[in-house]
């Protein structure tokens, strides 16, 4: 008898299901119910002469009498409790923002394969297509590379991760450290003031200045240069090695940017 038992139990369980939606929509926004019907489901006819109690608000003045001196003021005046602002102003006022907001301060985040020691695919500038070896991540979120200049004449300078391909052939930079003070005041170039135009012939007098590296920037390059020439030597396809960092990389018909493995 205790397997018909269960099997009693499991139909009565069965039978109970999810509770029906007081009221839903059907097919093209119509509802199940309509009011009158929904008015009896609900019970709300039991609510129809039932009364809820008034409950009396005290009410706050908002004015008050004031007496005024002199013989023609009236005496009495009535004056409102809350004041409206004499003036407003023109413009909302707009709170200075926290130093930590600057744009200088946020957090930098690079791609993964931009470690220091990739080759990179440099994709604009007048460098554009030269094979250059990361060095470090600034704190600008610039990438610091160098040819070296050496093998392709591409100097120490800051690039955008965006204007980069990072390639899988590596060297390894070991024991090598890039000096701190190549950061990126380094790279700041200081405007020369310019002089207020007196006549016609300021205008043709006027050049645009040319970039020159000082003694500085030639000898950390020699440094830099000399440090990583040792290093690709080292590499097991050393003399391959320079030669691929040599050449400039460009695309031919039927290739494409997405479907190779750099």
């Amino acid at each position: 008898m205790a397997p018909i038992e269960k099997a009693k139990k499991v139909a009565k369980s069965a039978k109970k299901g999810k509770k029906h939606p007081v009221n839903s929509y059907l097919k093209g926004g119509i509802l199940r119910y309509s009011k009158a019907q929904m008015y009896k489901r609900r019970a709300l006819y039991r609510l129809k002469d039932k009364k809820s109690p008034v409950v009396e608000k005290t009410k706050v003045p908002i004015k008050k009498v004031k007496k005024i001196g002199g013989p023609k003021n009236g005496g009495e005046r009535t004056v409102f409790l809350k004041k409206s602002k004499a003036s407003y102003p023109t413009k909302t006022f707009v709170k200075k923002r926290p130093s930590k907001a600057n744009f200088s301060e946020h957090k930098r985040n690079t791609r993964r394969n931009l470690t220091p020691g990739t080759v990179l695919i440099l994709l604009a500038g007048r460098h554009q297509g030269k094979r250059v070896v990361l060095l470090k991540v600034l704190a600008s979120g610039l990438l610091l590379v160098t040819g070296p200049f050496a093998l392709n004449s591409c100097p120490l300078r800051r690039v955008s991760q965006r204007y980069v391909i990072g390639t899988s052939s590596k060297v390894d930079l070991g024991a090598f450290k890039v000096p701190e003070h190549l950061n990126d005041a380094y790279f700041r170039r200081l405007k020369a003031k310019k002089d207020k135009k007196s006549g016609e012939a300021d205008i043709f007098a006027a050049k645009k200045e040319r970039f020159l590296p000082n003694e500085q920037r030639k000898k950390d390059q020699k440094e830099v240069d000399a440090a990583l020439l040792k290093v690709i030597k080292a590499h097991p396809e050393g003399k391959f090695f320079a030669k691929y960092l040599q050449n400039m990389f460009a695309l031919h018909s039927s290739q494409y940017p997405h479907r190779m493995r750099f």
